[in-house]
């Protein structure tokens, strides 16, 4: 029964092992291009240079590109973590009828290819009259973003207890108060997570924003794809390495506040 069980912990840990190669394995791949002297993509590189990191900073439309894209992610965070906390609040302590539907037509974003879900927003957006590539873009980004928040909201509060509320009210608190010194510490861990998660997908997102965007309004992964069509060239690894960079930076923010167990918990 031992010798069992530690055949299957070596097959699960050799699994474990692969999986992370594979996932790793790109990303590596692309870091180690963008420190390359060569002008294409060689493995092992023949010699090392930031040349590439120089030739990113003078890219033309680099710098507007990745201010709108930033900006955009902040501001679509923003919105999705008070609407999505509103409707997970209401789809958890609400008593109505398709309140189950409501929880999946919110979250279903996630499980639609985003070209489905930016032919259906470009097509709708154009039925009301709404021809601004900004605003356009950030409604499209809010609709992508909240279900992050309203996801993870929802698993904490489905934990939460709610009779806190009431004894922290018959203690003298009102019932805003009570929410602000019971409810909300309890559920400040799921709010930065779903806020870093939102993020990431609202500052990466490329099958949803190329239906919004103009010649004077691209975020970042579409001025990304122009240059690669334009001249490809290992620029391209070394504006991915600086998002790697900052997917890194991004988590290791949420370890040291919330920790990476509880991250990958939500």
């Amino acid at each position: 029964m031992i010798r069992a069980r530690r055949i299957a912990i070596f097959y699960v840990a050799v699994v474990t092992a692969l999986s992370v190669v594979f996932l790793m394995t790109p990303l590596v791949v692309t870091v180690i291009v963008s420190f390359a002297n060569s002008t294409v993509f060689t493995l092992p590189p023949p010699d090392w240079s930031f040349r590439w990191y120089e030739r990113m900073a003078a890219r033309a439309g680099l710098i507007p590109s990745l201010l709108l894209s930033l900006q955009i992610a902040a501001i679509s965070t923003a919105i999705s973590l008070v609407a999505g906390t509103l409707c997970a609040i209401a789809t958890v302590r609400g008593r109505f009828p398709g309140r189950d539907a409501i929880a999946t037509f919110v979250v279903s974003p996630l499980m639609m290819p985003g070209l489905v879900v930016g032919v259906a927003m470009l097509q709708f957006l154009r039925e009301l009259g709404l021809r601004d590539a900004y605003t356009s873009l950030l409604i499209a980004h809010i609709v992508i973003t909240m279900p992050y928040v309203m996801r993870t909201v929802m698993a904490s509060l489905s934990l939460f207890d709610f009779s806190l509320i009431d004894a922290a009210r018959t203690l003298g608190c009102s019932y805003p108060r009570a929410l602000r010194k019971v409810m909300v510490p309890v559920l400040a861990p799921a709010f930065l997570t779903s806020g870093l998660f939102a993020f990431l997908a609202s500052l990466d997102n490329y099958p949803i924003s190329i239906f919004f965007t103009d010649p004077r309004t691209k975020t970042l992964p579409i001025q990304m794809l122009q240059f690669l069509e334009e001249q490809p060239d290992p620029s391209i690894a070394a504006m991915s390495a600086c998002l790697i960079l900052l997917t890194i930076g991004v988590l290791f923010v949420g370890d040291r506040l919330v920790g990476l167990r509880r991250l990958a918990d939500f």
